[in-house]
């Protein structure tokens, strides 16, 4: 049974893609509740979205810590990030999959919201929906990110690519079939291994949640992740060797002018899941991560961004290839990654950066070079522990924030039978 604090949404059921007029998504409780935690304020709070695992947890973590009062908003009432002690949960509906009846909850929310207020978006998905769901606020809400059309854009891994090009950042050789015969002919000249990546992301996960890419060593598997990738614009994509450490980022926020007012420099040390089943080698989270200030990526990042017209949070992520050294672009996510929350701890905050220069305080820049810490999941069910070396960060198990961690161990514990 959900607590009074999980409640807030008034009916999900037939109706909940198309809410109806009269209809008030967000019950009266919720609405005192909301009240009661701004506390009359006139400073803006902070809205963090899709807070499920630790990118959403940690983006509250970071806000709250600054002095900032964070709304944490899920559709799911066992999302982890809504136990936090330094976010108020609510319940919104899906995002993506009822994006009409999140707008509707979007366009009340900010009735209740003192002052324009930064929306932090954790996932493509839920920033597609609040990047369109935008122009029709009329400014109440502020997103770190461009706008829905140049998003739409910009989340072309294609697209990626050919700006990646007119800048000369290296990037894996690519290939863009237009039928199933020439995706044979490109992986005759590519040579297996081989991935086939689609280009429009967004809409193919829709279809296959728990996939990113197919990884193909024949002409067999080739056929059949072509037929499945194919209305998603796939592209062809050498597989750069090397382990899980050869993955580097470069985190950033660019104000709307360009300017770098937070910069953070890392790479994984190894990545999660270890199955393969949906997820091949080389493609994954991270598990185990460390801040590594390499002044060529930055560079590197910070043209690229230029050349997309970027502006906002962002992470630029790279694959250094032992063939030849080079740092091969692997994709730019407009939005913040996984563990970010690495970077508040080395000094660049970009969540609370993004937010003061919304609100109009925009701080010094800053970056994390010369700081040296590891972030790291320790326990994480079907695989072994990671101890990390001091100081490190642990994005869930914090004695500051104890609910999460004991909701965590909870159903660790429980599952430990089904490993």
């Amino acid at each position: 049974m959900l607590g009074n604090e999980f409640q807030g949404l008034r009916d999900s059921g037939s109706r909940y893609d198309r809410p109806l007029v009269s209809e008030k998504i967000i019950d009266q409780a919720t609405r005192s509740r909301i009240e009661r935690f701004l506390d009359s304020s006139s400073v803006a709070p902070a809205i963090v979205l899709e807070v499920g695992w630790v990118n959403g947890l940690g983006a509250i973590q970071t806000l709250a810590r600054s002095g900032v009062r964070v709304l944490a908003l899920d559709h799911r009432p066992y999302a982890i990030g809504l136990r936090s002690r330094y976010g108020l949960p609510v319940l919104c509906p899906d995002p993506y999959a009822a994006e009409q009846r999140f707008a509707a909850f979007l366009s009340e929310l900010t009735e209740l919201l003192p002052a324009p207020t930064p929306i932090f978006a954790t996932h493509d998905d839920g920033l597609a929906s609040v990047a369109r769901t935008l122009p029709d606020l009329g400014g109440k809400l502020l997103c770190p990110s461009p706008d829905a059309e140049r998003l739409d854009v910009l989340q072309r891994k294609r697209w990626q690519l050919a700006r990646a090009a007119e800048v000369n950042v290296a990037a894996p050789r690519t290939l863009y079939p237009g039928s199933a015969s020439e995706a044979r002919q490109a992986a005759s000249e590519l040579g297996f291994p081989l991935f086939v990546k689609p280009s429009e992301p967004i809409a193919f996960r829709k279809v296959y949640p728990k996939r990113r890419v197919f990884r193909c060593d024949s002409m067999a598997d080739l056929d059949e992740a072509y037929a499945k990738a194919e209305p998603y614009a796939p592209m062809l994509q050498e597989v750069v060797p090397g382990g899980d450490k050869e993955l580097y980022t470069v985190g950033s926020y660019l104000d709307a002018n360009g300017r770098a007012l937070g910069v953070f420099c890392g790479r994984k040390l190894r990545q999660t899941p270890r199955s393969r089943k949906l997820v091949p080698r080389g493609v994954g989270s991270c598990r185990h991560g460390e801040s590594l200030w390499v002044p060529e990526l930055v560079e590197d990042s910070l043209r690229l961004l230029h050349v997309c017209d970027f502006s906002g949070i962002s992470q630029v992520e790279y694959k250094r290839d032992p063939r030849d050294g080079q740092f091969k672009l692997m994709e730019i996510n407009p939005r913040l990654w996984m563990w970010h929350s690495l970077a508040a701890a080395c000094g660049v905050n970009l969540a609370h950066i993004a937010y003061l220069d919304l609100i109009g305080r925009p701080p010094e820049p800053r970056t994390s070079e010369g700081r040296r810490k590891h972030w790291a999941i320790t326990l994480m069910r079907g695989e072994r522990p990671v101890l990390a070396r001091p100081p490190f960060v642990e994005p869930i198990l914090s004695l500051r924030d104890p609910k999460p961690a004991l909701v965590y161990l909870y159903r660790y514990v429980k599952n430990l039978g089904r490993l």
